[in-house]
């Protein structure tokens, strides 16, 4: 890897889990809108592929001071409760859309921290949503478990409703770094939770880990990808930390002189990629890791990956419903947001109301360049279409001849694919797809994180 490049190209630029990206959304998306695209999509993919279901659970016991995910701190779990109700309101709103039984293929539940809930609630959150539907035979059922608090119990309980993968959220064993980011879990905590997660049959252990936070330093990133490495998740999600005070207030309450400077967090990077890839990890794409017999390495072996608001995965239904606060749903040719807000969002869904916050419906355009961003994302290569040809020429293969002088791609008129120096650079190469970027449409203010 050229450290050259890595400096040159390491500039704030989106992740691509949407196209449009999330900056460009309409405030307000008139429900009506909304409920037409997603009535149409359902009828369209749910005896065909299934649909995919992500649900939000934002509660969390503690703040980590790194985190920019939509999240609620509290001790009080009787917040579950009137929680749960809401989803379950939201869910009713959906299902009198659907004019058949919907065929589930992905759950994932996402937060916030879902394992806040008791194994009880999940339980009843769950069988809400599988009540009156079809398993879809090939499902993925998923989670997003904390070390310290995911249960036998959870697991136990997640395992006989179907759910073979797991997430643990790792970011660093360093105990300094531990402190400053007010996350505290002993490496002994992500070993039990685990090991108890083989033990009752998850096929598939996932850990979240982060480069780029206050106080890391080579030798504590070595420290933690060797004991890491050593626990054999079937995956690992590599992330930068992306440090965006203006939207995450919690990043403000530690020393931004703590933070690695941009030359230290490209070493750390590279070093944690280094030791991951002489483990036998694969580099599946933006920031994900996976050993050979991982259902995702073997999608991106056999042209299957895709990438949506949950990072890279094996399903592509077509149809994306998100539930709960500040959740994302995606038909293929639209996006709505939820309410971002607990109190907003209550107001909605339990007055009989959608909770639709923001979204957009995609033109014709939108479509083939998000299509352009989704090969690159997952195959590595894409083919140009002869009637987007003056779009491309005007905007994107400018970009291209300078991605190509610098050996991240090779092109011609009919198409492109990333060397392997620019599978590194993915997001960078995608870039040169997002015409609202090229054409000068996005924000001045700041929004992105770097893409390193």
């Amino acid at each position: 890897m050229n450290p050259l490049l890595v400096r040159k190209y390491n500039q704030p630029l989106p992740r691509y889990t949407s196209y449009p990206t999330v900056p460009v959304w309409k405030e307000h998306l008139d429900v009506e809108t909304w409920k037409s695209l997603f009535v149409q999509k359902f009828a369209e993919q749910n005896h065909v592929n299934g649909i995919s279901i992500y649900i939000h659970l934002p509660f969390c016991e503690s703040l980590c001071t790194y985190c920019g995910c939509n999240k609620k701190i509290t001790t009080n779990h009787s917040v579950e409760e009137e929680y749960l109700q809401a989803i379950e309101n939201e869910w009713r709103l959906y299902r009198q859309l659907m004019k058949q039984t919907p065929v589930i293929r992905e759950v994932h539940l996402g937060g916030g921290t879902p394992t806040f809930f008791s194994p009880r609630n999940l339980k009843r959150l769950l069988s809400t949503i599988l009540k009156n539907s079809i398993v879809h035979p090939r499902h993925e059922f998923s989670i997003e478990g904390h070390p310290n608090n995911t249960t036998e119990e959870h697991l136990k309980l997640l395992y006989s409703l179907g759910f073979r993968r797991i997430s643990y959220g790792v970011q660093d064993n360093d105990p300094r770094v531990q402190r400053v980011i007010n996350r505290i879990q002993p490496v002994e905590n992500v070993r039990r939770a685990t090991e108890q997660a083989r033990a009752i049959g998850f096929t598939s252990v996932n850990y979240d880990l982060i480069y780029g936070l206050p106080l890391q330093t080579l030798e504590s990133i070595e420290q933690t990808i060797n004991e890491v490495i050593a626990l054999k998740p079937d995956r690992i999600a590599f992330y930068s930390y992306a440090h965006v005070p203006w939207t995450s207030k919690a990043q403000r309450l530690f020393d931004e002189n703590d933070l690695p400077d941009a030359e230290t967090k490209i070493q750390l990077y590279l070093k944690g990629k280094d030791l991951l890839t002489k483990a036998g990890y694969a580099d599946i794409g933006m920031d994900h890791f996976a050993l050979p017999h991982d259902e995702l390495f073997l999608a991106r072996a056999t042209g299957r990956l895709h990438r949506n608001f949950m990072g890279y995965t094996t399903q592509n239904t077509g149809m994306l419903l998100g539930l709960g606060v500040s959740s994302i749903s995606d038909t293929g040719n639209g996006f709505a947001q939820n309410e971002k807000t607990l109190h907003d969002y209550y107001a909605a869904v339990n007055n009989g109301r959608f909770a639709i916050r923001k979204g957009y419906v995609l033109s014709e355009e939108d479509i083939a360049f998000k299509k352009y961003i989704l090969d690159i994302s997952c195959k590595g290569a894409t083919t140009f279409g002869n009637n987007h040809l003056a779009l491309l020429k005007a905007y994107t293969f400018p970009k291209l001849d300078a991605l190509a002088a610098d050996g991240l791609v090779e092109w011609n008129s009919l198409g492109v694919r990333l060397t392997e120096q620019g599978h590194f650079f993915i997001r960078v190469v995608c870039s040169a797809f997002d015409l609202y970027l090229q054409r000068g449409e996005q924000s001045a203010k700041p929004i992105f994180s770097k893409a390193i």
